[in-house]
């Protein structure tokens, strides 16, 4: 769990700060649809890189984007909960897989 720190910390900062830069509708869609989903992927890929697949990880991505949904959205930003736990297995998968191909040229 230790391990983990690092990349959950990026990840809080990207569930609880950057919802504080949306004015409106558009720049909403904008985060939500792009950079935080963006940042959770580039996060995960490289926690996968680093430490490999736990399947807590997704788990926990998608746990601490819950309480912003209440601070910060309304009850239609629920469906963000999964794509985001997907996001961060994806990220973790295939950061695995880029690890061990590197791994692998050498």
């Amino acid at each position: 769990m230790i391990k983990m720190l690092p990349y959950l910390l990026v990840l809080l900062f990207n569930f609880y700060f950057l919802p504080t830069l949306i004015q409106d509708t558009g720049s909403a869609i904008f985060f939500l649809l792009l950079i935080i989903p963006l940042i959770c992927f580039l996060c995960s890929l490289v926690y996968g890189i680093f430490q490999g697949i736990s399947l807590y990880y997704p788990l926990i991505v998608a746990g601490l984007f819950v309480p912003s949904i209440f601070i910060y959205y309304n009850t239609s930003a629920w469906v963000y909960l999964v794509v985001y736990g997907i996001l961060a297995f994806i990220g973790e998968s295939l950061g695995v897989h880029f690890f061990k191909g590197k791994k692998r040229l050498k």
